[in-house]
């Protein structure tokens, strides 16, 4: 007994066709299975990487081009000022900060960041030359950037060799938070001939100073310390 696959209809065992819908009737024993074929291939393919040689040597020319095209541009056409030592400082910065990622990726990050703090400064110093005095750089610019290299150094320091936990790590952003503030305005006031008083970084010191000793008392305490970090996700 069977019936048609379209409409329904029972099917007597002699019939080649429906009567009703003129649908082949079809013995699925006959039907001969054949291979099918796989809309995408079954073999992966697998690209070759690229080599970190390759890809700094691009990196590289790709940099050298915009310095070599806006120096060109600045001293033969646009000759008012030297504003391609922007754009050269920027690519210097780029370059030295690609340095642990393609050229030498075992660079201690100690040195790293010390490259950056020194791409950076020089940056600053290219910029002197469109302003009428360097003084600003000698006063403001290079001991905060210098500052601000310290830190960072300091931080990757007590990161790999006292605790790199979150609540310590927020420990020592906040502390370096205050540091810097208040080195940033005794800078600005000894530049401007202000008395070296403390206004605004008095703010935040005090605010940094209450949330580090909070972050010291959960430290220091561990039953504190594991509560925090269940309730926080931690």
């Amino acid at each position: 007994m069977s019936y048609c696959v379209n409409c329904g209809v029972r099917l007597d065992d002699s019939l080649d066709r429906c009567p009703l819908c003129n649908t082949p009737v079809i013995n699925p024993n006959e039907i001969t299975h054949r291979e099918a074929v796989p809309p995408f291939p079954r073999e992966r393919g697998q690209v070759e990487p690229v080599k970190n040689r390759d890809v700094t040597l691009l990196y590289s020319l790709i940099l050298i081009a915009t310095c070599l095209s806006c120096g060109l541009l600045n001293l033969l056409v646009f000759q008012s000022t030297a504003w391609s030592l922007y754009i050269i400082g920027a690519c210097v910065i780029l370059w030295v900060a690609a340095i642990p990622v393609f050229l030498y990726t075992r660079l201690p990050i100690y040195c790293s960041l010390l490259l950056d703090g020194l791409a950076v400064s020089l940056y600053e110093y290219l910029i002197t030359f469109n302003t009428p005095t360097k003084e600003w750089f000698f006063a403001l610019a290079l001991p905060i950037t210098a500052l601000v290299t310290a830190l960072a150094i300091l931080t990757a320091f007590l990161s790999r060799h006292v605790s790199a936990s979150f609540l310590a790590m927020a420990l020592y952003i906040f502390v370096e938070i205050a540091a810097l503030c208040v080195a940033v305005e005794l800078l600005i006031r000894r530049f401007l001939s202000l008395p070296l008083l403390l206004t605004w970084s008095a703010v935040v010191l005090t605010a940094c100073a209450i949330i580090a000793a909070a972050l010291i008392t959960i430290l220091s305490r561990k039953r504190l310390r594991s509560a925090v970090r269940r309730r926080l996700h931690f």
